[in-house]
């Protein structure tokens, strides 16, 4: 019997395409141009033309966040792409090759762990320059680093299996028995690490761009108007609310789409009551 999705799942994938289709449509439209500066307008609360406000400069706070959402994930999927493109391979050959190629990419993964992911992007951009393409560099090489363990891990389960002995055994060589017997039984536990990832680098966008260090102006990012906020909080209280709230419903919905994938492919994790 085919097992069904968790509550979980749904939740977190209606938060997900919610977050996806407001960046989308910031392509076509926004309520006002991002960079229309107004300044007779600062400051403004939620009504009129204005549904969310306006913020120090007189911008339109709901423009901000739509255009601020596509940038979040703009950035987020890169450094989860780049990770993935990276670290699945390396996972795949440290379980396939064993002893000294599994002890490499080991050490390696140690030797990234000791740089946070933040602070390795702090590091990296004081030497290069801020901006959102060394954001997506440092984010990167972390989940790298996360996906290369996690997917050695998986596959070094999978390679004691009996079905792949007997492929082995049948003369299939190392890369075809990965590709066609490996692969495919790892790809599960990928995606699930990859929806944590990707809500930890929306996270970590946002906190380097509160400290100038994300996406530049006048490009908008939601750390950067947590930044901006943050000298208005007793006078316009809400120009924090609303981009933390942007953040917070972000990862909520990319973490329980991620638990709920994970109860759905691990049958451990079944419930009664909810699958």
């Amino acid at each position: 019997m085919r097992r069904r999705l968790p509550w979980s799942f749904w939740l977190g994938l209606a938060l997900v395409g919610l977050l996806l289709a407001v960046a989308l449509l910031s392509l076509l439209w926004t309520p006002f141009p991002v960079g229309q500066v107004r300044v007779v307008a600062r400051l403004r609360p939620p009504g009129g033309a204005n549904w969310l406000g306006t913020d120090h400069f007189g911008r339109d706070v709901l423009s901000l966040l739509m255009v601020g959402a596509r940038n979040s994930l703009a950035v987020a999927a890169a450094a989860v792409g780049l990770g993935a493109a990276l670290g699945v391979p390396l996972g795949l050959a440290a379980a396939a090759l064993g002893r000294w190629g599994d002890e490499l990419v080991a050490r390696l993964g140690d030797l990234v762990f000791a740089f946070p992911a933040v602070l390795s992007a702090i590091l990296l951009t004081a030497v290069l320059g801020a901006g959102a393409v060394n954001v997506v560099l440092a984010l990167g090489l972390f989940n790298a680093a996360v996906l290369a363990r996690v997917t050695r891990g998986a596959a070094l389960a999978v390679w004691r299996r009996e079905f792949v002995r007997a492929a082995l055994a049948l003369g299939r060589g190392p890369l075809s028995v990965t590709l066609v017997h490996v692969l495919p039984n790892v790809l599960g536990v990928v995606v699930v690490q990859t929806t944590v990832l990707f809500a930890v680098a929306i996270v970590n966008e946002a906190a380097l761009s509160y400290l100038g260090l994300g996406v530049q102006p006048p490009s908008p990012s939601w750390g950067k108007m947590l930044g901006d906020a943050q000298t208005h909080l007793f006078t316009a209280p809400l120009q924090a609310v609303f981009p933390g709230l942007a953040i917070a419903l972000s990862v909520l919905g990319l973490t329980l789409l991620g638990d709920g994938l994970r109860d759905w492919l691990d049958p451990r994790h079944r419930s009664s009551g909810l699958l």
